[in-house]
């Protein structure tokens, strides 16, 4: 094999290993689910048991130019309490600091990435009704 085909080889392997972020995350369906969502409350119960994320700040991340996903990091707001931050990335898995964008005068700017919380927390199980044992 020449060196030429060589490095086309290598270069179709790392083409064939690299992850579409586009496309992590997949339907698990109803009944995996409640079980995944059951045995992390029985493994604990004190913690933070659901988190809801409205759609207008997660459409507004993934408009941002070049995302194709969203991150959530696990964190502690500025009272303390346990909440998620997230951000957009970009093909390669990198958070969107700033982006580029032409402005009303049609000038190029840059504009910062959104980095998002104000997540509700929600201990009172009212969604528990799809968690059957």
């Amino acid at each position: 094999m020449n060196h030429n085909s060589l490095k086309l080889t290598t270069m179709l392997q790392e083409l064939s290993t690299k992850t579409n972020l586009a496309q992590v995350g997949e339907e698990i369906g109803l009944k995996l689910g409640a079980q995944m969502v059951k045995s992390y409350r029985n493994a604990h119960p004190a913690d933070v048991q659901s988190y809801v994320i409205g759609r207008e700040i997660i459409e507004k991340i993934l408009a941002q130019p070049g995302c194709v996903a969203l991150k959530f990091y696990n964190a502690y707001n500025e009272f303390g309490q346990k909440t998620l931050v997230y951000v957009g990335v970009d093909k390669d898995g990198k958070g969107i600091a700033e982006y580029s964008v032409i402005n009303t005068e049609g000038k190029l700017t840059n504009e910062n990435g959104i980095v998002a919380d104000r997540v509700k927390t929600d201990d009172r199980d009212n969604f528990g009704w799809w968690i059957t044992d």
